[in-house]
């Protein structure tokens, strides 16, 4: 099975930037936490990352052709108002289970976090639950598409 991590903006200064909202462990930790899982579940998972929109944008479209079967993404702040990235996200196969995820719990900070314009073309929303989030959904989307 091959799924996809996408990390959006400043999710590789995880360690650097406000440590009591996102943690101590640093962007390496969580990089080597889905390497793990990809190995212990016999996986495929490529993970990207990138401060840029457009960027982001070109691979949710790569992730049509080259045969990811799953996608996991915290785009970040552009959760909260980008539509460019949600219509990406709509354009791929309504069989290709994507999941949003976010470290902190966004429901209990700024009122503009508490709105996500992506969380609505996604199988399932997970906040709150640090990196660990992370592996809630890419198991998620392996028992998904083992079903």
């Amino acid at each position: 099975m091959k799924l996809l991590v996408i990390n959006g903006p400043n999710i590789n200064f995880l360690g650097i930037r406000e440590k009591i909202v996102y943690g101590t462990q640093d962007y390496q930790y969580l990089l080597d936490l889905i390497q793990k899982k990809a190995e212990e579940t016999g996986n495929e998972i490529i993970v990207f990352q990138s401060n840029h929109e457009g960027a982001i944008i070109d691979r949710i479209q790569e992730a049509y052709f080259d045969g990811t079967e799953g996608i996991v993404i915290n785009p970040g702040a552009y959760t909260h108002y980008s539509y460019a990235i949600r219509d990406a996200l709509a354009s791929i196969s309504k069989t290709v289970p994507k999941v949003e995820v976010h470290i902190s719990d966004i429901t209990n900070r700024e009122e503009f976090r508490k709105v996500s314009v992506t969380a609505e073309v996604c199988d399932k929303q997970i906040y709150g639950q640090g990196l660990n989030g992370y592996i809630y959904a890419i198991n998620y989307i392996i028992q998904k598409l083992n079903v």
